[in-house]
């Protein structure tokens, strides 16, 4: 969750949504040098949320399946848990109408 806490991060990850980019090619996109964004996709790499892999000089970096489906099992949990908390609030009669 931290390593999503960066604007810049955050929009990384969400271009690596539509498939594997090299850094120029997300750099291109973004208000950032392509040394900023190398930076970015390690903090991301070592969250484990991307995976890179070589490409003649450059590299290739996509979303990680495993590291994303971490972060969704976590995000399920905390929504099962806030949503069941909501319900039994909701439900539980008030002192006016009991």
């Amino acid at each position: 969750m931290d390593a999503l806490g960066d604007r810049t991060r955050r929009a990384i990850f969400e271009q690596l949504r539509s498939g594997p980019r090299a850094v120029g090619e997300i750099a291109d996109e973004l208000p950032v040098s392509r040394p900023a964004v190398s930076q970015h996709l390690k903090v991301l790499k070592a969250a484990g949320l991307v995976v890179d892999r070589p490409a003649g000089t450059r590299r290739i970096y996509q979303l990680d399946p495993d590291g994303v489906g971490a972060l969704r099992a976590y995000l399920d949990q905390f929504w099962s848990k806030s949503l069941a908390a909501y319900k039994e609030a909701v439900e539980q009669p008030t002192k006016e109408g009991s």
